[in-house]
């Protein structure tokens, strides 16, 4: 393979890895520490390398001061982060849901370490995480990931642009922020309405019959509804999974076009 193109055009290159290791960094699943930086940096690298006559060919001016490559660099940085970031937050709420209805089902104290995210979730949050990771998987997550988060992004939006339409570009990210909590409360309304219907009709049974120990009841009851309406429900969830992920997708290819970053 020859090199020369890009030892010739090392400050375009460096561009480009940079924006594409940052978002390597913060994308769902390949952010995970599980995996080694080498990898991560390999596959920054390679990818770079398939980008790049694509890049070169499209003409990116390269500026002669170093202070305005520095800011330059940030700029493709803070792309990559962004491009993450919004996978991230639709990902998440996915965990969001899982913690809300484990709360009412009385998990709310049952913490496992995700090792993903090297955190501790509740369980019904990482149930939910790794069904998630596997429709994100079926769905070739990772081939829209590249297709979109990077060659897209190259062909439409560069670190000028980032900086000329910031005010939009906020805009984006706190409208993202909001879809977050509504797809969760979508995907956890069926079981926590039920359980909601359940703790009020617990309630009025203590009212009702004093002498019921309905504290002991309450938490199998609980459980056993939850998981029941969990297991009936689990193939239209995972609709509405492959729903939320590919509106993320959607949500990128906006955030990189030209019209959705100027408005």
């Amino acid at each position: 393979m020859n090199f020369e193109p890009f030892v010739n055009n090392s400050q375009l290159f460096l561009l480009i890895f940079m924006r594409i290791f940052a978002m390597v960094q913060i994308a769902p699943l390949l952010s995970s520490s599980a995996i080694p930086q080498i990898a991560k940096i390999g596959l920054s690298g390679f990818t770079a390398i398939v980008i790049f006559p694509m890049v070169q060919k499209a003409g990116y001016t390269i500026p002669e001061n170093g202070l305005a490559f520095g800011a330059l660099i940030l700029g493709e940085i803070a792309i990559g982060i962004i491009i993450g970031f919004f996978l991230i937050i639709f990902y998440t709420s996915f965990l969001v849901a899982g913690q809300i209805f484990s709360m009412q089902m009385g998990f709310a104290a049952s913490q496992v370490f995700d090792p993903l995210a090297q955190i501790q979730i509740p369980i019904m949050g990482q149930f939910l995480n790794l069904i998630a990771m596997f429709v994100f998987i079926s769905i070739s997550g990772f081939q829209k990931l590249f297709l979109i988060g990077v060659y897209r992004s190259f062909q439409s939006l560069r670190a000028y642009d980032f900086v000329s339409q910031k005010y939009h570009i906020f805009k984006f990210l706190f409208g993202s922020l909001t879809k977050l909590f509504e797809q969760a409360l979508i995907i956890s309304f069926p079981i926590l309405g039920t359980l909601l219907l359940v703790t009020v009709t617990m309630g009025l049974l203590a009212k009702a019959a004093p002498q019921m120990n309905l504290l002991m009841l309450g938490f199998p009851v609980k459980i056993g509804v939850a998981f029941l309406l969990l297991f009936l429900a689990l193939p239209f969830i995972m609709e509405k999974f492959v729903d939320v992920i590919n509106m993320s997708f959607d949500e990128i290819q906006v955030f990189v076009t030209r019209d959705g970053v100027s408005g």
